[in-house]
């Protein structure tokens, strides 16, 4: 279950090059543009459905 304060740490440690646009559009609004990029998001459903979706293309840490 998903809580307010809970952070998610996410790394990119793919290439997005030759994906699906829209999963080119979800590592974008994650914030990630480079590989090897670290980002801290909070944990909801909906980015709980970003991560799953490119959960190939990333590295997921809780925090």
């Amino acid at each position: 279950m998903a809580t307010k304060n809970k952070l998610l740490r996410v790394t990119l440690i793919k290439s997005t090059n030759k994906k699906l646009p829209s999963h080119k559009a979800s590592v974008k609004c994650l914030g990630l543009s480079a590989i090897g990029q670290t980002v801290e998001v909070i944990d909801t459903p909906e980015i709980r459905g970003m991560l799953n979706k490119i959960n190939y293309l990333l590295k997921v840490e809780e925090k």
